[in-house]
């Protein structure tokens, strides 16, 4: 019987140019490691290396795939938007969206509402389309996305509200942004000609039940696109500031564990509506409607808003959003 040979001794005769003694690296780690030096450092072709090493386009696929799988290559990227990039895949994966887009907080968050609000113009410029019915809510983010926006003519197009308004001129106004957005892109524009609450459930039922609002929500509801923001429950809230809600009904909301609004409606930290009178005297597009929707933007960042945002997301009441890192990062 033939004895078993000794491993040759791990000598400088026995290690590759790398210092590797040979007969621990099997061929397959061999070849792999070369793929990965021709493809990744010198840029081969996958093509190029199959012809190098005398094997299939198909096997240098798999090995490369295998090589990352595996961490014999490991790619990092090195980019100033590399995290936000991150940032973007995981929410995605965790909340099922159809599209993301993280940006850098800016120092000053006061900024944050331009800046998301800009990149939200951009994003509309490139996603609408002729025959679409846009719905809008409102808000100081979606204001400045009106401002971005790529002035163009599109055909057939149309511009809902999908919330009331407030009685006085604002840029921040419902009707203000509807007929903006409307006026830039060469739209018919249709709004609620309503307050944002109304003073009763009743009343806010007289009120969706007149012809000229029901038609205006019937058209909310064959939205193809809708874009809105969130509020949130302070002091320096929009919707107290401009005497929408009172410091008594925030406080009562707060305690029924409100996060913030969507469209009026504001919601749990589960994303529930809570029940709360004021939910029950909102003139706008229900959000169980809204819900409905085909492609459903939320754009909106800050400290401030992050439970708000969070319970927007675990509601599924939008599939895109546009946020900030900072957000982003407290979100997940």
């Amino acid at each position: 019987m033939k004895e078993k040979e000794e491993a040759p001794p791990d000598t400088a005769e026995n290690r590759s140019p790398l210092g590797i003694a040979l007969d621990i690296v099997d061929d397959e780690e061999q070849r792999r490691t070369r793929i990965a030096w021709l493809y990744y450092i010198e840029g081969r072709t996958q093509a190029e290396i199959g012809h190098l090493l005398g094997i299939s386009r198909a096997r240098v696929v798999r090995d490369l795939q295998i090589a990352r799988e595996t961490g014999l290559v490991q790619i990092r990227i090195n980019g100033r938007l590399a995290p936000c990039v991150a940032q973007e895949r995981k929410l995605t994966e965790a909340y099922g969206l159809l599209d993301c887009l993280v940006l850098p907080t800016p120092v000053d968050q006061e900024h944050l509402p331009a800046t998301l609000g800009m990149a939200l113009g951009h994003w509309l410029s490139d996603h609408m389309r002729s025959g679409q019915t846009l719905g809008i809510g409102w808000g100081r983010t979606l204001y400045w996305s009106v401002r971005a926006l790529r002035r163009q003519k599109i055909e057939d197009l149309t511009v809902v509200s999908l919330l009331g308004g407030v009685g006085r001129g604002l840029e921040i106004n419902t009707y203000e942004t509807a007929s903006r957005l409307a006026e830039k892109l060469g739209a018919q524009c249709y709004y609620l000609a309503a307050p944002t609450f109304a003073s009763s459930a009743r009343m806010r039922d007289m009120l969706i039940h007149q012809r000229p609002i029901a038609e205006v929500l019937e058209r909310a509801r064959s939205a193809d696109l809708a874009i809105a923001s969130v509020g949130e429950l302070s002091p320096r809230a929009t919707n107290r500031r401009l005497g929408l809600i009172r410091e008594e009904e925030q406080q009562a909301l707060r305690e029924l564990g409100a996060t913030g609004d969507l469209l009026g409606t504001f919601l749990d930290a589960e994303g529930r509506p809570v029940d709360h009178p004021i939910n029950r005297r909102v003139v706008g597009l229900p959000l169980e409607d809204f819900r409905r929707l085909p492609v459903r933007v939320l754009a909106s960042g800050g400290d401030h808003k992050v439970p708000a945002v969070r319970s927007v997301l675990r509601g599924g009441y939008v599939n895109v959003l546009i946020t900030d890192i900072r957000t982003a990062a407290a979100v997940l």
